[in-house]
This record gives C-alpha cells, structure tokens and sequence, in this order.
C-alpha cells in the first residue's frame, strides 16, 4: 500500500495506483449519533466514515461496487445546538415491513428525545470505488460515472447528514480552508458488513482522531459487538 500527500492530507492509493475520488457535501445541520448512548441522541463532532459512504451512494451505486472512505477532512468549526425530536418506539420488523402484514402506531408509540446536533458543517470526502469479482466494467469506469453524478448534480435520492431531515448539499470539491479542528474522538464505526448469513449485521470499529481539520479512517477496523441490553450476569 502506497501514500501520497495531497494538500496536506495523506492518502492511501488504491490497489490500481489511483488517488481516491473527492466529493464535497455541506448542510445547515447534522447528526451523526454515538451508538453507545442509548436514549438521547449525542452526535460525533464530525461526519463518520459510514455517514459519508450514505452520502456517496446517494448520488452513484451499483450492486457489484462499494466505497472505502480515506479521510474526511472539517471545513467549518464544531457547533452544536440541541433539539427535541419526535420518534416512535414502535418498530416492524423487516420481514412484516417488506409484507405490509402490520401497521406501524406511531402516534400511539411517540417519545420526545432530546439531541445534541451540528450546525452549519462541511466536509470534503476521499474515497475509493472498489468492484466485486462479478463487475463487467472497469473500476475507472465507476469512479467517472461518479465524478460525471457529482459535476452534473445528479443522485439517486437527496443525500443527508445522518438523519433524513438534514440534507446534504454536494458538488465538486473547491479551496476551501481545513477547520482547525484537534479532537480524540473515541471509538467510531468504520463499517457495515451485511453478509446475509446472520441476522445481526458485522460492524467494524477504529479508534478516531482528528488531526489538523482531517480525520483519517484505517483500511480496516476491529470487529466488535455492541453490548447486549439486559442485566448483567
């Protein structure tokens, strides 16, 4: 594996030699939440890697292709603001959601939370396309499809910061500055690996830092499980 630094941020080049693509989002507000905090909704300071991939196949995403974000680099301050948000606690499972066999109550199940939210945040991207061994095209291919989505502001569905009511503008990345952000982020999802061999999804985890307005995601992360609700012993 081989780096380059560009503009000041240390890329990893992909397995063909190429830089990664660069995408650019922005929005008035985010929530991107800590998994380990249960009822009120705490978001990270900065967009994580499995925020920005969302954001990535929003505008372009095939089936035999998928992202691997580099590095995500802060554009503006950390602000935070908190809200009340309305949720329901009443979920149907998959299966009963693909049938239409059980109607959702939401306002029989609605609880108000509070959540601690980004304002004003931008972010610019790195990420490699990678193909799977069934993908009829080349992976140059995919990566200009996706720049050709970006300039053209073309996506699948509107992209959003974490949650659906935060949408994310995105275009072709410009100039702008790195926030002077420094921070020990903490544990982070890297990724999600939904195999279909089991019911619960494989999620990787990194320990997350960022450094001079960039955040640096590894190639790979550490297999963990979130704890398991009920007592203890």
């Amino acid at each position: 594996m081989t780096t380059e630094v560009v503009n000041g941020v240390t890329l990893r080049r992909s397995a063909e030699g190429d830089l990664p693509v660069v995408v650019q989002v922005s929005g008035e507000a985010a929530l991107f939440s800590r998994p380990e905090l249960k009822v009120e909704r705490v978001s990270y300071p900065v967009m994580t890697p499995s925020a920005a991939v969302g954001v990535l196949e929003s505008i372009f995403w095939k089936p035999e292709m998928r992202y691997q974000v580099v590095a995500i680099e802060v554009l503006r301050p950390v602000r935070q603001f908190s809200i009340r948000r309305n949720e329901t606690s009443d979920v149907a499972p998959l299966a009963e959601a693909l049938k239409g066999s059980r109607r959702v109550d939401t306002a029989a199940h609605r609880d108000q939370r509070n959540a601690v939210c980004l304002r004003d945040v931008a972010y610019r991207i790195h990420a490699h396309v990678e193909v799977a061994a069934h993908a009829d095209k080349p992976v140059a291919a995919y990566r200009d499809q996706l720049r050709r989505r970006v300039r053209k502001g073309a996506c699948f569905q509107q992209p959003y910061l974490g949650t659906r009511e935060f949408s994310a503008e995105f275009g072709w990345p410009d100039d702008t500055p790195r926030a002077d952000v420094n921070e020990e982020i903490g544990i982070m999802l890297h990724s999600i690996h939904r195999d279909g061999q089991s019911a619960q999804p494989r999620m990787e985890w990194f320990a997350a830092r960022v450094v001079a307005g960039v955040l640096s995601v590894p190639e790979r992360g550490i297999e963990l499980a979130l704890p398991v609700e009920g007592p203890v012993g």
